[in-house]
């Protein structure tokens, strides 16, 4: 069936252990993060295979489904909860990431109903601008924190280069540490987490001498893609083969490589394509659009050139490729690709082992 997302689950389990293995003797212990698999429990499966500490996820529905799937890692929220889902949330995450009063105490009264106690990480803002604390509120929140009887302070975090694009470094991750230390020495406690960040930190933590008390990340992209989201490069020592978006060609047209007519500015996806060749191409159209992928953030393996994207259709140059109607092409994705894929309901998912290819080839599981 197409369009179809093929994920290979041996690699992610070998990129999860190359990730422990290279950050366990830094004192980094890793936390999958499934959001980019819409909480896919054969995918945290995989991560735990490779040594993940725990998995991480964004949105409740999926952390639902890890928990019905059976998934009995530690699991984090860390997006701060909704003020609605607080009952969910205590119910369904051992940890919480917080940057509101208002939600910590009612995830404290939650738990109290529940006759639990609830873990929780702050977050610091430290110059993305997404969520965060400020630095100058951090020791306050804290100590009301303490006084919540159905929570647990469980440490402190931050997130970088997901809103704003900014770099994990010394400076942050320094002040972080810092941040740490404060609450401690002012609270007189001990932080069991200082959760530094995503795949973003990986270059820090490589070109650093120091990391401080950072002793955990929340890695997505890097076990997923095998990529680096800073400079959008494979990882050393990862597969960057671990998810193929597979289309069908509906058809195979000669056409000019230039449109005409009069021509919008602007088409519903911003602004109007420009031909960057003449003459003419040979033109493969694949049933892919932007429903299902984002053309920035695509490319074909056979490198066909992209011409073009609109909801449901993709626009190839495919030269003189032996391309016919009905077959398959295969595409690198990033991210961005990687979100819209997983959760279009006119994409497959197709989960690939080898040990199942042992035996009968590929298998197809619900994800």
């Amino acid at each position: 069936m197409t369009p179809r997302l093929e994920i290979d689950l041996d690699a992610i389990e070998n990129n999860t252990r190359t990730l422990t293995n290279t950050l366990t003797p830094r004192g980094i212990r890793v936390v999958g993060v499934t959001k980019g698999v819409a909480g896919s429990p054969h995918v945290a499966a995989a991560m735990m295979r490779g040594g993940a500490h725990g998995i991480a996820d964004s949105r409740i529905d999926n952390l639902e489904a890890l928990r019905r799937a059976g998934v009995g890692a530690p699991i984090s929220l860390v997006r701060t909860p909704m003020l609605s889902q607080v009952s969910r949330v205590v119910e369904l995450a051992d940890v919480s990431f917080n940057t509101e009063l208002t939600v910590l105490q009612a995830l404290s009264e939650a738990a109290l109903a529940a006759h639990m106690k609830h873990r929780v990480v702050l977050v610091a803002e430290l110059g993305d601008l997404r969520d965060g604390i400020p630095a100058s509120d951090l020791v306050a929140v804290a100590r009301a924190v303490l006084r919540l009887p159905g929570l647990t302070l469980a440490g402190i975090g931050a997130n970088l280069a997901c809103m704003s694009g900014v770099i994990p470094g010394d400076r942050n991750m320094g002040e972080l540490s810092e941040l740490a230390c404060r609450i401690e020495l002012s609270l007189g406690v001990a932080l069991d987490t200082v959760s530094g960040g995503n795949s973003a930190n990986l270059g820090w933590v490589s070109a650093t001498a120091d990391t401080g008390r950072v002793n955990e990340l929340r890695l997505g992209e890097a076990i997923l893609l095998g990529t680096d989201p800073v400079r959008g490069e494979p990882l050393p020592g990862l597969s960057p083969d671990v998810m193929s978006l597979v289309g069908e060609v509906i058809e195979i047209q000669t056409k000019p490589a230039q449109p005409w007519g009069d021509r919008l500015a602007t088409t519903a996806f911003g602004p109007a394509p420009v031909g960057s060749t003449a003459g003419i191409v040979r033109q493969a159209i694949v049933a892919i659009g932007r429903q299902d992928a984002a053309l920035e953030s695509i490319s074909a393996v056979d490198g066909y050139r992209l011409l073009g994207m609109s909801s449901d259709h993709l626009a190839l140059d495919i030269g003189a490729a032996a391309l016919s109607v009905g077959d398959e092409v295969r595409f690198h994705i990033g991210y961005s690709s990687l979100l819209r894929a997983v959760h279009s309901r006119s994409v497959d998912t197709q989960l690939l082992s080898s040990v199942a290819a042992l035996h009968s080839g590929p298998t197809r599981v619900p994800a």
